[in-house]
């Protein structure tokens, strides 16, 4: 088993003992997420890796910190909390992407951040969209990536910068077959 599978059987098994916990039916998380039944079930199971909106929208029901379910960790800070270079909880959630979160230690805060990396894929391959309520910023700090928002096309490079509507859909790619990275803040 990868990492990555860990990490996502880990993700499945924290939603999977809380939803369980707070009896609530799998079918009620699947309509809080606007997915179908099956497929929440196949997360829940491990088989197929949560998108962030999906677990924004199950810690929203839940009435947690997004971080308890991608990390295992409940935020102990309310005055500060200090990141160093490279010491963010981390977590790969894909083969491709890579999330290492700025503020997970902050209790209470109104907005998450995360350095997102992403490796790059095959130009034949499909982008993934989702979809969340609220908005997201991105800063671009390497590389270039295509962000289709709604089926816009936009390429942001080094330093460009996109405040978006994160209910419409959508998805980002690296391009140049190289590695990205962009700061995003979902509000």
């Amino acid at each position: 088993m990868s990492a990555t599978d860990d990490s996502i059987k880990q993700i499945a098994q924290r939603v999977r003992g809380l939803r369980e916990v707070l009896e609530i039916s799998p079918q009620e998380i699947a309509d809080t997420c606007h997915i179908p039944l099956e497929q929440y079930e196949r997360m829940e199971n491990g088989e197929e890796d949560f998108t962030v909106s999906v677990l924004q929208g199950i810690a929203h029901k839940y009435g947690i910190e997004l971080d308890v379910l991608m990390f295992g960790q409940e935020p102990r800070m309310s005055s500060y909390f200090l990141t160093r270079a490279g010491t963010g909880v981390s977590v790969e959630r894909r083969a491709a992407y890579k999330y290492q979160s700025l503020a997970s230690g902050f209790r209470g805060r109104r907005t998450d951040a995360f350095i997102v990396t992403v490796e790059p894929k095959p130009e034949s391959e499909p982008i993934q969209l989702n979809s969340h309520e609220g908005q997201e910023f991105n800063l671009v700090v390497e590389g270039r990536m295509l962000l289709v928002i709604n089926g816009k096309e936009l390429t942001l490079n080094t330093g460009d910068s996109l405040y978006f509507n994160s209910a419409l859909p959508h998805g980002m790619k690296a391009l140049d077959g190289k590695t990205v990275k962009f700061l995003a803040m979902i509000f």
